[in-house]
């Protein structure tokens, strides 16, 4: 079985992504949901043997490491700035555990579910199903589609 190109993911995702103001909430909501996605990865508990070898580790770089494996398959260029996303919400993350009177977790988790009530209001006012209903991939192709018109806006190839 093939592979699909970037296009053709962004094509069978735009499908469900016509509405302007679907598309608004789309450019709020799955940002804050991939950040919080990794939100939750950063407070998986590190085994204390690794902590010690490496106090700077966390399964968020895990996590952003195979999720800039998959954006690597579908496009460098969009890797690369897909990555650089990933390193805000990574600073983010950071700032948070530092300074921020609420666990990590309890930020994420409001803002998680905030985000998806978001997500299916504008799936409503749309008339169509979230596309990861149909394969969950989707939940990873979201973010490289916006990331494709940042891209097209910019003047760049993806």
């Amino acid at each position: 079985m093939a592979r699909k190109t970037a296009d053709e993911w962004f094509a069978a995702y735009g499908e469900s992504h016509q509405h302007p103001h679907n598309e608004l909430i789309h450019w709020i909501c799955v940002p804050v949901i991939f950040f919080c996605a990794l939100g939750f990865t950063w407070v998986i508990p590190v085994p204390a043997a690794l902590a010690d070898v490496a106090p700077w580790f966390t399964w968020t770089l895990v996590a952003i490491g195979g999720v800039t494996g998959f954006y690597l398959r579908l496009s460098a260029p969009l890797s690369a700035g897909l990555l650089f996303f990933m390193s805000l919400c990574y600073a983010g993350l950071v700032f948070i555990d530092f300074f921020s009177p609420w666990p990590v977790a309890n930020v994420c988790a409001v803002a998680f579910v905030l985000a998806w009530v978001g997500q299916f209001v504008g799936h409503r006012i749309e008339g169509k199903k979230p596309s990861f209903f149909q394969d969950l991939i989707f939940l990873l192709i979201g973010p490289a589609w916006l990331m494709s018109f940042v891209y097209r806006r910019l003047g760049q190839r993806y």
